[in-house]
């Protein structure tokens, strides 16, 4: 998958090593002692900021058909109000010392929730033992946090199962790992993601999808489009967005069927009742947009089908960035943060 092109960080390269990043945090995690017991468990929080949030949203997205206590993520510098002694919270950052994360964190240990870190060290690694909480490392090789949603959302599913609150998690992970497996071979066997992305760039992408494994793959899409392409992308769900969003298509088609590709996120998990939708939207976008382009998920099981998406969007956003000559790797915008 890697190109002769500017990339600092090898964001190619990290991106083809997603299946053994899922394989490998599932491992690690399998190890990881000192889980509360699922009856101990009356909710579940994940706080966290960018892709360390979105690993959140992947956990919901997959486990809450499943799991029988609610999960909730919390982007923020505060845990949700519930938070204590019944809670099962995991911190994560990729780097250990994202502010947000870390303020969350300190307050709803102190509300007595039952901690959990997911890190690559700074601070938060740093307050695990006084948590008594456990720890699971982010690998250090890993270049960048959006490189690393399998290192932070895969362990977050193998603890759940251990747990005892999601039965037959590890079967979806190896189903994802075949699947990505598969998707990489046939990203690098071919050039459909670099005639996509081409056919994207000299536009804004407005991407859609459909229930909870659409809304974390619509995220996922904009951001790193937003990230590694240094580029606007803006994103919808459906249903919602029948309800309010399709309004505002109403004038201006002039300009907007210039300036917007619309790029749809399908995948085999969606309410029988979101197929029409689909067709409802295109038909009603497709006059005030440049283009309509449709991108389906392929494998056994949520989250395959999840990561599946994620894979392809991430490749995409790269040669988005390879064919405008950007390096996908600093985000310069971000600098000073503490992320």
């Amino acid at each position: 998958m890697a190109l002769d092109v500017l990339d600092s960080l090898d964001m190619f390269g990290a991106t083809a090593g997603l299946p053994e990043q899922v394989a490998a945090g599932a491992r690690l995690a399998a190890g990881i002692e000192g889980l509360p017991r699922g009856d101990e468990v009356d909710n579940v929080a994940v706080l966290g900021m960018g892709a360390s949030g979105l690993a959140g949203d992947v956990l919901a997205a997959v486990g809450d058909p499943f799991v029988a206590v609610p999960i909730t993520v919390t982007r923020g510098y505060a845990p949700p109000s519930f938070v204590g002694p019944g809670t099962l919270c995991f911190a994560v950052s990729y780097s250990g010392d994202t502010e947000e994360t870390v303020e969350a964190a300190q307050a709803a240990a102190s509300a007595g929730a039952r901690m959990v870190v997911v890190a690559g060290g700074g601070q938060l690694a740093e307050l695990a033992p006084s948590w008594q909480a456990p720890l699971v490392p982010v690998p250090p090789e890993i270049p960048a946090a959006r490189a690393a949603l399998g290192a932070l959302a895969v362990p977050l599913i193998v603890m759940l199962e251990r747990a005892g609150l999601f039965p037959g998690a590890s079967g979806w992970i190896d189903e994802a790992v075949a699947q990505l497996e598969v998707r990489r071979a046939a990203l690098a066997s071919g050039d459909w993601a670099q005639k996509l992305a081409r056919a994207i760039g000299p536009t804004i992408p407005l991407i859609i999808g459909a229930g909870p494994l659409g809304a974390v793959a619509v995220r996922r899409w904009t951001t790193q489009i937003n990230e590694n392409a240094k580029a606007p992308a803006f994103g919808g769900v459906l249903p919602e967005l029948c309800h309010n969003e399709i309004a505002g298509w109403g004038q201006h088609g002039d300009v907007t069927r210039q300036v917007f590709t619309l790029v749809e996120l399908r995948h085999d998990e969606e309410h029988p009742l979101e197929l029409a939708r689909f067709d409802q939207v295109r038909d009603l976008l497709a006059e005030v947009t440049h283009d309509v382009v449709e991108v389906r998920a392929v494998g056994e099981g949520p989250l395959a089908q999840l990561l599946d998406l994620v894979m392809i969007g991430d490749v995409v956003s790269l040669h988005m960035a390879a064919q405008a000559g950007i390096d996908p790797g600093p985000v310069p915008a971000t600098a000073g943060f503490r992320l």
